[in-house]
This record gives C-alpha cells, structure tokens and sequence, in this order.
C-alpha cells in the first residue's frame, strides 16, 4: 500500500510520541521534529508507510540514542494481558465455535498500538469486538486453507497483543512459525517481546529482520522472505503487516482492527471496523 497525505502528519505525531516516551527535552524534541519533517519532504510518496515509518524511527533513535523507548510500555501491555489469558482461553473453549472466537479475541489484541495517535480500553474493547460484525469475513477461505496447510507462518504486530496471537495458534492445532521484527520499533513485537507473552511454548519463534514497523519485502532478510514465498498460509496481523504486505502474491489472511481513515478507504470499509480477508492476487 502507497503512502497517502493524509500518513504524514501521523509521521509527525509518531516522533513527537516517541521524543516524549524517550524522556526528551522540548528543545530536543523540537529537533527531532525539525529532521523528521526535513526527511519527510523527501520521501517518495509510492512506498509504503513501513518503509517511511523505518526511516523515521532510525532518525529517533539518533538522536534520543534509545533502542527500545517503548520497553517498559510493552512489558506493562503485555504483563496486562497475561493476567487476562487464562479467563480469554476459558472463552474459547466454551464458544460454539472456538476458531473463530480465536481469531476474534486475535483481532481484539490488535487495539494494543502506539503507532497511531489513539488511545484504547483493552477489556472494553474485547467485549465490543465479540459482537462486532466483521466488515470483511473471509472465514469459509480460512478455515479451508487451514485444513490443508502444513507450513504456516504467523507475522506478529505488537508486544501485548502478541497473547492474544497465542491464544489463536493454540486452537490451530498445528505446528507454527512466530514472526517478530529484526529491530524494536514503536511497540512491535519483538524476539524477547515474545518470549516475555509465551510464544515459544506453542510456535518457533523467527525473525524477519524487519527495520520497519510491518513486514515489508525489501526491508526484510532476503532469506526470510524466501522461506515466506513458499508457506502454504500466511496469517498476517495489524495494520503495519497490511501496508507492507497487501499487494504481494502471497497466500495471506490478514487480520486487523481498522484504527485510521487511511486503512479504512484502502479497504473500502468504516473506520474501527474488524477485517478477516484473504489475499485475492495469491
């Protein structure tokens, strides 16, 4: 997915987030916003928002000569969420349909984000998500591919959402392949992220040594996305993996809480709605 106008001013609010989160100085802030908004200028508007996005966040890690602003954000989120985890698995398994409620408590976890200006009531949230509509449903293709699959990669978004993601690939029933970023970005989800909420009891944990915040072909490890072109399924979480992914050939179900007008006119539907949809040009 291109970049559109309207992604630039949340370039901006990104930063100034993250100067904030890093505990910078208004007089260093002000800098940082003066480069980001230098650099911004320069940027083609063709690439997708991860790569402007990678862009960005190494500037912010320049200047504020931070690693991982967001560390103690995540490790709270994510500590948060496993105290929900044993109630959230109950719900599973009691649900006449415990895939799809898998998938829906997924999507839930995927409120969990700092990469846009909003903020979020995660148990409010969940309750709404169980009786949303899904705007686009693409269960039947799902389950289908499902059966059949025997190499399936499943990219991660962020830290605390990263339990929800658990939740769903334990009702999988079948082995997995956990992706995490190369490098921290914004709250995304990475090796140590996923240890911290579980992961490695239930998938193999890999990176795609992503530098952007979603996983975007030419800023992932040449040998990942090999192995990734011949996955019989790919389940691609959140917003970032969309803009990196959505025009690729590849076998993917995205799944994704819409949480700005941009995703929501690229995919045709309303803002806050939940997506389940299948890659039509596989």
């Amino acid at each position: 997915m291109k970049t559109y106008l309207d992604c630039i001013p949340c370039f901006m609010t990104q930063a100034l987030r993250a100067g904030r989160t890093a505990g910078l100085e208004d007089k260093q802030i002000k800098t940082l916003l003066d480069e980001v908004g230098a650099m911004i200028r320069d940027l083609p508007m063709g690439n997708t928002p991860p790569e402007t996005g990678a862009v960005i966040y190494q500037k912010i890690r320049e200047i504020t000569g931070i690693d991982d602003p967001f560390l103690s954000i995540k490790q709270k989120n994510t500590r948060e969420a496993l105290d929900m985890y044993p109630e959230l698995r109950q719900l599973v398994r009691r649900s006449d349909d415990p895939l799809l409620m898998a998938i829906r408590l997924a999507i839930a976890g995927n409120v969990i984000d700092f990469g846009v200006n909003r903020t979020f009531d995660l148990k409010k949230d969940i309750k709404q998500i169980l009786k949303q509509d899904f705007a686009i449903f693409d269960y039947a293709a799902f389950r289908n591919q499902l059966e059949t699959a025997k190499n399936i990669y499943y990219l991660g978004d962020n830290a605390g959402e990263s339990v929800f993601d658990r939740i769903l690939i334990e009702e999988i029933k079948k082995t997995v392949i956990f992706v995490v970023r190369g490098i921290p970005l914004i709250n995304d989800v990475t090796y140590e992220d996923a240890i911290m909420a579980g992961l490695d009891k239930v998938a193999e944990i890999v990176s795609s040594g992503s530098t952007a915040p979603g996983n975007v072909p030419a800023l992932c490890d040449l040998s990942f996305m090999e192995k990734l072109s011949r996955a019989d399924m790919i389940i691609s979480k959140g917003q970032g993996n969309y803009e990196g992914l959505s025009e690729e050939p590849l076998p993917v179900f995205f799944l994704l809480k819409v949480k700005c007008q941009v995703i929501a006119r690229d995919l045709g539907v309303t803002e806050n709605s939940i997506i389940l949809k299948q890659q039509k040009n596989q």
